[in-house]
């Protein structure tokens, strides 16, 4: 049955709604970043590129490093933006757009985010990287799919109650990265995560500014938390989003954080430009090494 046109929606020129893409535009490994300024940080390295094109905050180059063909693309900041991006993105490859039936063959995608995010355990150094295992959402946004085959609820349920989660906010859900994908990039120079998804940057990360928290206490909690010797190590915007979707889409999804900022120790990086270009970097020979 043919998906209709308000639930679909198409540009003049065929292209998907938001991110002005087309199938042929697209390859099957994908790195996300939040900011737009990032992505010609990555495509930097590129040997080629194809393809360039920017609609809002959602800029897209596709093109080849070391002969591995790639499609780098900005997301903007939150769980909201994810959803548009992770939705377009498996629409491109598993709907056809003529048509607007679902495709018989179904395509996975490597989708791998490169972003900055802030320790929170004082055992995670500046400038370190971490691969998020797990991710805890605090936004709500996954729980709007039929989801509960992909979570893990004893890991959250533990948490709400470590937490004193107030029942005004949404509920929490954990969920994990792929594990081939995600050990791949896993080596001696990175942390294995544990990592949170906060909908904000200032309150629901425990910055204050002029506005009083709802719990003052909370950064402190998610840091003392432990499930199965297993610690929060990072709080972050887009993993939690990232990794749901792709297990619900069938796509193979790995956060790559870089840690620029140590919440428990109060300490900024002094380079993070040089911390992130380093994570571009190991990001993109891990690609070119994974096995396909």
């Amino acid at each position: 049955m043919a998906i209709a046109k308000s639930e679909l929606i198409l540009n003049s020129d065929g292209s998907i709604y938001h991110l002005n893409l087309r199938p042929e535009h697209l390859a099957e490994t994908i790195i996300t970043v939040g900011d737009p300024d990032r992505v010609e940080k990555v495509t930097q390295y590129f040997d080629t590129i194809e393809y360039k094109i920017q609609k809002r905050e959602f800029l897209t180059q596709t093109g080849t490093y070391q002969g591995k063909r790639i499609t780098v693309i900005s997301t903007g900041i939150g769980p909201d933006n994810i959803d548009i991006v992770l939705n377009e993105l498996d629409a491109l490859v598993n709907i056809d757009l003529t048509s607007r039936e679902i495709k018989k063959k179904h395509t996975a995608l490597n989708i791998i985010r490169i972003g900055t995010s802030g320790g929170i355990q004082p055992d995670i150094p500046l400038d370190s990287f971490v691969v998020s295992e797990l991710a805890t959402g605090f936004d709500g946004m996954l729980h709007f799919y039929d989801c509960k085959n992909v979570l893990y609820p004893k890991i959250t349920n533990a948490l709400i109650k470590h937490l004193d989660w107030d029942k005004n906010k949404s509920i929490p859900y954990t969920v994990m990265f792929d594990e081939k994908l995600g050990n791949h990039f896993q080596s001696e120079l990175t942390y294995k995560g544990f990592t949170v998804t906060n909908v904000g940057f200032y309150g629901p990360q425990g910055r204050v500014l002029r506005l009083p928290l709802q719990d003052s206490r909370l950064n402190n909690k998610i840091a003392s938390f432990k499930y199965s010797n297993k610690k929060i190590t990072n709080l972050e915007m887009e993993t939690s989003a990232i990794y749901g979707l792709a297990k619900l889409l069938g796509h193979k999804a790995v956060s790559m954080n870089a840690i620029i900022a140590n919440r428990a120790t109060s300490r900024f990086s002094t380079n993070p430009k040089e911390t992130v270009d380093k994570l571009i970097r190991y990001t993109l020979d891990k690609i070119i090494s994974y096995p396909k």
